[in-house]
């Protein structure tokens, strides 16, 4: 078990979908998803790059959980899907823009937007093997790794910056997690950039109706097998859960999701779709902090947190929420 000491966040202002350039060039039945997604608005900031937005949201987390960034044991950096460079490092790049001096920095990911599951999942390892470790941040700064910000048949991409303070104690506790992945998928979506330039690049789907159908299916069945088996193994029942939160894709994966789990999901998963567009890996803890600030979550309730990327991989976490006098999170 891991806990968050503090979360921080940096939302860039939301652009209405309307005034996305991009639109007057997807054909009409691209047009047709796009406006049935329930994204109004998407968060947009171009002079700032997946570094940049990290580095935000890791000093609001830093400031919020009341350390330094020389507190700093270990930087987990969530990988970018399109990095500025080759070859160079993104970790220790947002290493030297934080000054975490001390901290051994590096990346995980792989897994699309369910790579924050890798990166909790490292952080208690390191956590259980080296008693010497007191903090751990973990940050992704997401960006859309086209020109293009809609992702057909998906989603539309926002940029965001997240960070999470994993300590030994703190006001949430990461009580579980569960992982699973299927190489099966792994091409299923693509970006050909090694002969193209940027403006050039878009992502694509190798074939519709496997994302539409197949993988719709195994993800129905993956979420309610997860779900069961994360409860039966912490001695739960579908009762003890007072809250459910998903990633923000569409507001057909959100009627989804509510329907394998049989419960309703948090308002705030609605909300910060409709705001800002999907946010990668950001999204699913975005929504449980911004559940606690509307007093939709209280000390002593259990959430679950379901994860899913077409690479595919799909993820449950359970957590605990503990007293909250003392907890803090820049939204």
């Amino acid at each position: 078990m891991i806990a968050l000491a503090a979360a921080g966040w940096h939302l860039p202002d939301p652009v209405p979908v309307a005034d996305l350039p991009e639109l007057a060039h997807l054909s009409p039945a691209e047009r047709a998803t796009c406006a049935a997604l329930g994204i109004d608005s998407v968060a947009v900031d171009d002079s700032l790059g997946p570094t940049d937005l990290a580095a935000l949201a890791a000093r609001r987390a830093l400031v919020a959980a009341d350390r330094e960034p020389d507190d700093v044991d270990v930087l987990l950096v969530i990988e970018s899907r399109a990095p500025d460079t080759l070859v160079s490092s993104e970790a220790t790049r947002l290493q030297t823009a934080l000054g975490a001096r001390r901290a051994m920095a590096f990346s995980v990911g792989g897994l699309g937007c369910a790579s924050l599951t890798p990166a909790l999942l490292t952080a208690e390892g390191l956590l259980r093997a080296n008693p010497d470790l007191r903090t751990i941040l973990v940050a992704h700064g997401s960006k859309p790794a086209t020109p293009g910000r809609y992702r057909h048949p998906v989603t539309l991409n926002g940029d965001s910056g997240g960070a999470l303070v994993i300590a030994r104690e703190g006001p949430v506790l990461v009580r579980d997690m569960l992982l699973e992945t299927n190489g099966d998928y792994a091409d299923l979506f693509r970006v050909d950039y090694r002969d193209r330039s940027f403006e050039r690049w878009r992502e694509e789907c190798a074939d519709l109706p496997t994302y539409s159908f197949k993988l719709a299916v195994e993800t129905r069945n993956r979420l309610r097998s997860l779900t069961e088996r994360l409860l039966y193994r912490n001695g739960l029942r579908p009762a003890d859960v007072a809250c459910h939160i998903s990633q923000n894709l569409s507001a057909t994966s959100l009627r989804n999701h509510e329907e394998i789990l049989g419960a309703p999901l948090t308002k705030s998963c609605q909300d910060n779709l409709s705001r800002y567009g999907h946010l990668g890996p950001n999204d699913v803890f975005l929504n449980l902090y911004s559940a606690l600030d509307r007093g939709e979550l209280h000390p002593g309730d259990r959430a679950v947190l379901l994860n899913v990327s077409p690479v595919a991989a799909w993820s449950a976490l359970l957590v605990e929420i503990g007293p909250q006098e003392d907890a803090h999170h820049l939204l």
